[in-house]
């Protein structure tokens, strides 16, 4: 490159500041002018040879820029022409001369007056190779950029190639490319043009860059945007086939509206971006196929089901005890556990659900008490019968790939209680079965389990929800059906059968006024009394429950509407003597206490499904070879009882008085009356024990004691169970002392109060405890192989025969 050689020339004009513009020479172009110190330096140029110095002021909302606020490079421009707009405002056009740099400023007020000194760069070689090829590659990228911005004119790309010198090649390119305002006055700054032209190839080629990537995401835009375009058409299209041929919303309206319904439903992040899969799957499926249903069927599911429903619990004790107490009578511990866990829950708000069992007889008012602690709880209740239940499937639901699938009924449970922590009542739990296609008590576990249930995953949903919430009660007849997985994750309460006295008041209370409304009667139109309300209990049901008793309430009521509705009548009186009339003849009987005091006769307890009843046990002695007879269809456990006794009878003949060859000499018959009923268990022991003494030695067995008991071969007498029941039937039969394990004593609590007033209880350890108490006048000659043992059992006996019923009761020493 040759020889750069540059010249100064200096000057003084007026100086008018730019806001937001750059002027190069060589550049023609137009701008309003509307401050007063720049229309004031516009005159002074018009008035002399109309030169203008134009520079850049450093910040464009500055009104008012001082010297400092102002680049001090700038061009020397001549004004063209003025226009003068309204608003005081003129508009300017100027052309470029040539950059110029203030040397000093001559005047501030009224308005800038500056020493410019212009640098003029001569003898520059423009057909120098260097020159030429930096020139040439200034074009070149130049041309580039104009194809890649599309703003540059083909008429100013053929003009700006014409151009040979390089100053104005520079800044007619500078002018004609969209920099920042700093970049353009970095280049206006630079008086040497070649290195001005290396400074614009610089910046040609990062704007070319940023082109590259701004059209490379224009093209994915539009791409995009094409794309939609394309699909709406098709859509809109879609919608005029649909129309005309009668589906005016289709497949598209219909996913549009399940988005609309995302949007405000409150899903987990899982469940949303599922439902936003299947969307998709359905807008790609033919609106006439089974799979659309398919579809439908399942999001519909995923909406309906309360994900973060959840209703508040009433935690006031006092009126969930007011409401548990109006619905049912009785039942007390299950009263007792729910007060708790409301108080519980009170305390600590992030308790999970419980899972409690309700066990016991048909008819006690195990699912209708669930009703009312769902009332007390405030919450949604759902019952669900487990009854025959024997497929996996309906506990967890089935695979969407099978035709007809459905969730399971745990997940429908949800949906009908709409939220997510209601009451749920598993009904008949002990009644699941199983078979080849799978076992229903296996996938209880998980959802009975609180430590696995808040992700409870059912095959047909495939989506966790969250059952902790959720309290969970179930009920069953008997707990030795329930495998002891399931057993295991729930709380059980015991429900015995209720008491003559507790149906009175619930008969009394909830059932008559029930059945009284029912049949479209008033309190007033039956008049009966407390003693009528217990024979319907005693003589013409025989149950734990009530329900049979609801049903002969039922036809009291019944036929009292007819008889009245007949006879114009006001109103019916039903007691003792005509209930016969209403019900028929007395279907059960009650065995009584017997009149006199008999030999070989003991009156034992039974615990039956329905309640307990006393059990005559009848032996009889005759001649023969020591044959034992047993019959009135006893079972295995009540034979092997039997002969327990005989063997204890026979280890202690000396003291019982007995001939020691008895078992030689006579035969022996033991008979449970009610031959039709079968009869088994282990508690019959003591009684069958005391019924053959009895009938060995000839003393009569009490008619006022009953008694209940196994006993072992040596002659203890171990704990027994349903306790509760066998006292009240031995209280119903007018029994005045009941002899029990002293392992027992502990339930003899739970037996109403008003029961326990009128029953006397002995509590014994051994069989020679009981045989004072039970037998009249019997004389006890202990043999006893130690002074020790005599010193520890003769107290025992001695106190027992004391509290014996009859006064005479005799222990010898």
């Amino acid at each position: 490159m040759s020889d750069i050689k540059k010249v100064i020339k200096k000057q003084v004009l007026p100086l008018l500041p730019l806001r937001g513009l750059t002027v190069f020479p060589q550049m023609i172009l137009h701008f309003d002018v509307g401050r007063t110190k720049s229309i004031k330096a516009l005159e002074e140029a018009m008035i002399n040879n109309q030169l203008i110095f134009l520079v850049t002021q450093k910040d464009a909302k500055d009104d008012n820029p001082e010297q400092s606020d102002i680049y001090s490079i700038g061009t020397i421009s001549k004004v063209k022409q003025l226009l003068k707009l309204p608003g005081d405002t003129i508009r300017v056009l100027v052309e470029g001369i040539g950059r110029a740099e203030i040397c000093e400023f001559v005047q501030s007020e009224p308005f800038f007056i500056v020493e410019v000194a212009e640098k003029i760069y001569n003898n520059i070689d423009n057909s120098a190779p260097d020159t030429e090829a930096l020139k040439r590659h200034v074009l070149s990228t130049f041309e580039d950029y104009s194809k890649l911005s599309n703003k540059i004119s083909p008429d100013v790309i053929l003009s700006i190639e014409s151009i040979d010198d390089l100053s104005q090649l520079s800044d007619i390119i500078g002018s004609n490319i969209p920099l920042k305002l700093e970049q353009k006055q970095d280049i206006l700054n630079e008086f040497n043009p070649v290195v001005r032209l290396e400074k614009l190839l610089e910046m040609l080629l990062k704007e070319i860059d940023i082109l590259e990537i701004e059209k490379d995401i224009s093209a994915k835009v539009r791409k995009q945007m094409d794309k939609a375009q394309k699909e709406y058409y098709l859509r809109e299209q879609l919608k005029v086939i649909q129309s005309e041929l009668g589906d005016r919303d289709g497949v598209i309206g219909e996913v549009e509206e399940y988005r609309e319904r995302l949007k405000t439903a409150d899903f987990p992040e899982e469940v949303e971006k599922k439902v936003q899969k299947e969307l998709d799957r359905l807008l790609k499926t033919p609106s006439g196929s089974a799979e659309g249903s398919v579809i439908r069927t399942y999001i519909d599911w995923i909406f309906d089901l309360p994900w973060n429903k959840m209703t508040e619990d009433v935690l006031d004790l006092e009126k969930a005890e007011e409401i548990l107490e109006e619905d049912h009578y009785g039942l007390e511990k299950v009263k007792e556990r729910i007060i708790e866990y409301l108080a519980i829950k009170k305390l600590n708000s992030s308790l999970k659900g419980s899972i409690l069992c309700f066990i016991g007889p048909p008819g006690v008012g195990k699912t209708s008490i669930a009703k009312s602690i769902a009332k007390a709880l405030s919450r949604k209740y759902v019952r669900m019968s487990l009854g025959g239940v024997k497929d996996e499937s309906e506990i967890r639901g089935h695979r969407r790939t099978y035709v007809g699938s459905m969730p399971g009924r745990i997940i429908a449970a949800l949906k009908q209680a709409g939220s997510n922590n209601p009451l749920i009542l598993l009904d008949e739990i002990d009644k699941m079965s199983s078979d080849y296609r799978g076992d229903p008590a296996s996938a209880m576990l998980e959802v009975l389990d609180s430590e696995q249930n808040f992700a409870f995953r059912d095959h047909y949903m495939e989506l966790p929800f969250d059952l902790s919430n959720v309290m969970f009660l179930t009920t069953a007849n008997n707990y030795e059906t329930i495998p002891r997985p399931l057993l295991d994750r729930m709380e059980i309460i015991q429900i015995s059968g209720y008491t003559e006295e507790e149906k009175l008041n619930i008969a009394t209370r909830y059932l008559l006024p029930k059945q009284i409304k029912a049949h479209g009667l008033k309190e007033s139109n039956l008049h009966t009394d407390e003693q009528t309300v217990r024979d319907i209990i005693n003589y013409y049901t025989r149950e734990s429950g009530v329900r049979s008793l609801e049903r002969q309430i039922a036809a009291v009521c019944r036929k009292a509407a007819t008889k009245l509705v007949s006879t114009n009548g006001k109103y019916i009186k039903i007691n003792s003597k005509n209930l016969e009339k209403f019900l028929g003849t007395k279907r059960y009987r009650y065995e009584k206490v017997g009149e006199i005091d008999e030999v070989g006769i003991a009156t034992g307890l039974a615990w039956t499904p329905v309640g307990g009843d006393t059990l005559s046990i009848e032996v009889n002695i005759m001649n023969g070879n020591g044959k034992l007879e047993l019959t009135g269809q006893l079972g295995d456990v009540m034979k092997e009882s039997a002969k327990a006794a005989m063997s204890f009878i026979r280890s202690k003949v000396d003291q019982f008085g007995i001939d020691k060859d008895f078992h030689n000499k006579y035969d022996i018959h033991i008979h449970v009356p009610e031959g039709a009923i079968p009869k088994d268990g282990p508690s019959a022991g003591i009684t069958l024990a005391t019924a053959m003494i009895s009938a060995l030695t000839g003393i009569a067995v009490s008619k006022d004691v009953a008694m209940t008991g196994e006993i072992t071969l040596r002659g203890r007498v171990l704990p027994i169970g349903g306790l509760k029941e066998k006292v009240l039937a031995a209280h119903r039969a007018g029994i005045s002392t009941v002899i029990v394990p002293i392992d027992n004593k502990k339930d003899i609590d739970e037996i109403p109060e008003n029961v326990r007033k009128k029953i006397k209880f002995l509590p014994v350890s051994r069989m020679e405890e009981v045989l004072p108490a039970a037998l009249v006048n019997f004389k006890v000659k202990p043999y006893i192989n130690s002074k020790e043992e005599e010193r520890l059992l003769m107290p025992d006996i001695q106190a027992v025969a004391s509290e014996a019923p009859h006064a005479d009761a005799v222990v010898e020493q």
